[in-house]
């Protein structure tokens, strides 16, 4: 299957297919997402699962690490940068078990979903939109 030409890409190809869905962002959301760091990791880390209350790795594909924007200040101290992960392994694990899609495709779900967050979008919101994150 098509699908599954790039069976196990590293983390800089992530990256590549992560920052392809930021480019393809429009101007106005593209400019709001230069400030923020994209991290691709393996897996979340333990205290991360912890603290959202995942006991399955494989449940979290992605996260948003910030302040929204509607919720940033000019007053506010100088923050450490927004940061958008993305866990390559728990990413994989879904594409191959769905097997209809694309794996940049399902990246860059995971990576507008986390931008939408910065942008200040709740799961709710997403899902209005996106019935995938339903």
């Amino acid at each position: 299957m098509a699908y599954f030409a790039d069976a196990d890409p590293n983390l800089s190809r992530f990256h590549q297919m992560a920052q392809a869905a930021i480019d393809g962002f429009p101007t106005a959301f593209r400019s709001a997402a230069c400030n923020v760091v994209v991290q691709i990791t393996d897996w979340p880390p333990k205290d991360v699962l912890g603290d959202l209350g995942i006991t399955n790795p494989a449940d979290l594909t992605g996260l948003y690490e910030g302040i929204p924007l509607p919720l940033k200040s000019v007053s506010d101290p100088a923050p450490l940068p927004d940061m958008v992960w993305l866990f390559r392994e728990p990413i994989l694990n879904e594409w191959r078990a769905r097997g209809d899609i694309a794996l940049a495709d399902l990246v860059a779900d995971v990576t507008v979903h986390e931008f939408a967050h910065h942008f200040g979008w709740s799961d709710a919101d997403i899902a209005r939109i996106d019935r995938w994150w339903e």
